[in-house]
């Protein structure tokens, strides 16, 4: 049987298990919030901690804070940045809209731990709180959170996957497809060339998400409750960003309007726009690859993704283009993801988002998603396909659209004459515009050459 212990607060009494490291406002949260088995991933947990750990350096510099209550506050934080006692953080994502709860809940979790470890008495609001408010430490949480995860998880994805669609560009530059606009047949490219246009794609996003990050860095700590900083000194904003710059390397800065960055959360907002954008690239790319590898027969089958488990519980033989279906769903996820936050962003009554917790959650969701889809789709659909060069050589050479190649010699109307044909017949272009043209055989050759016409002209 489960043993319990008695936590007061401001509210009076509650039972909290005897094992548990919070105290009685999350066990009030956990009796509260049954929405959802969704919790808080640990990445934000972690960013929150970082806050505690940095405001009680800023706080003991100031002179504020007992120096043994301090370095408690420290290592217990530290602690939980170590993704130690990840248990200890079960309050539901729907919760109280400023994310009061989760707030007390990392506050509960370090007061319990720094006691033990100093052997002082340590006070969630009174000491880990200290000089801060749920209403400036969540939306700077969510600014935390994100920015690591685009620079340790994110940015690196993208990279390592521009990198291996540049590779596959160049081992494929030389092979010529047909191309098709419309999901009809067009004029001829090179594998290497169609490729060059994801990678390009991913570069874009890339540069626009970069050029997002550094607004992630401006933090809403040292506005307090509303704003104004009330029970904070002046000096504690840059203090505090000072403090977390050293311990995260990452060049956090004290905001120079707490009123915005407290009452609207339009940097989430525009940074999950250019987290779809990517979404809506990398979806293009998925279902690309799963249109040329179509098949094996009655479909395109101009490659061949690697064959990682079997595609039918009744089908024997069939191989389906998971990879490429699963980032599909992912980007499915995180465009919706975006319209949640969107909404979430119109929130803002006067001094407060009320829908911070979802926020974050859709955010980190977003980010952590991008980054498995980018490493997956380079891993294990780019890198290791092959092209089926006699299917891909067997429509190229029977393509009527080479004809366009003839239509400033021989005029519009005529080369669709020969197109169709072709077409009708069953022939390559070749043969019948060398039937229907003056035009001699080796200057046919050179004219409607698929690699010539991947040219400029």
């Amino acid at each position: 049987m489960t043993q319990y212990r008695t936590e007061h607060d401001t509210m009076g009494e509650v039972q909290v298990p005897a094992s548990a490291l919070y105290g009685a406002q999350t066990q009030r949260a956990i009796n509260n919030f049954h929405f959802s088995c969704l919790r808080l991933p640990l990445r934000f947990i972690q960013a929150v901690a970082h806050i505690k750990k940095a405001a009680a350096q800023a706080n003991m510099q100031l002179g504020l804070l007992d120096r043994d209550i301090a370095q408690g506050i420290i290592r217990a934080s530290e602690i939980v940045i170590a993704g130690i006692h990840a248990d200890q953080f079960p309050v539901d994502v729907f919760q109280t809209g400023s994310g009061t709860s989760t707030n007390m809940n990392v506050n509960e979790v370090l007061a319990h731990l720094a006691s033990e470890m100093t052997g002082k008495p340590v006070h969630p609001n009174d000491h880990v709180n200290m000089s801060q408010s749920s209403n400036d430490t969540i939306p700077s949480a969510i600014h935390i959170s994100a920015a690591l995860a685009f620079e340790q998880q994110l940015i690196p994805a993208l990279e390592y996957l521009h990198t291996s669609l540049l590779g596959k560009a160049e081992q494929l530059q030389d092979i010529v497809k047909t191309g098709r606009t419309h999901l009809m047949d067009a004029m001829p490219l090179t594998f290497g060339q169609e490729i060059s246009g994801w990678a390009s794609q991913i570069e874009s996003n890339y540069v626009r998400l970069q050029s997002a990050l550094p607004q992630l860095f401006i933090l809403a700590q040292g506005g307090t409750a509303v704003g104004t900083g009330i029970n904070t000194p002046p000096q504690f904003a840059d203090v505090f960003a000072t403090y977390l710059q050293e311990n995260t390397g990452t060049a956090f800065v004290a905001g120079d309007n707490f009123f915005a960055l407290m009452s609207a959360q339009d940097t989430a907002v525009a940074v999950s726009g250019q987290l779809k954008a990517l979404a809506v690239s990398l979806m293009k790319i998925a279902n690309d690859l799963r249109w040329m590898n179509s098949g094996p027969l009655a479909g395109l089958a101009e490659i061949s993704l690697p064959a990682l488990q079997p595609g039918s519980s009744i089908m024997p033989g069939k191989v389906n283009p998971v990879i490429p279906e699963a980032v599909c769903m992912v980007c499915a996820q995180v465009i919706g993801n975006d319209a949640s936050i969107a909404i979430a962003g119109q929130s803002g009554n006067f001094q407060l988002n009320v829908m911070l917790p979802l926020v974050a959650y859709n955010l980190l969701q977003s980010i952590d998603l991008l980054g498995n889809a980018c490493r997956q789709l380079a891993e294990n659909a780019i890198s290791g396909f092959s092209v089926n060069q006699d299917k891909v050589e067997q429509a190229l050479t029977r393509n009527p659209i080479l004809i366009t190649a003839l239509n400033s010699i021989i005029g519009y109307e005529h080369a669709a004459a020969i197109a169709k044909k072709a077409y009708k017949e069953g022939k390559a272009i070749i043969d019948v515009a060398a039937e229907e043209t003056d035009i001699s055989r080796v200057e046919l050759e050179n004219l409607l050459s698929p690699k010539n016409l991947c040219e400029p002209s």
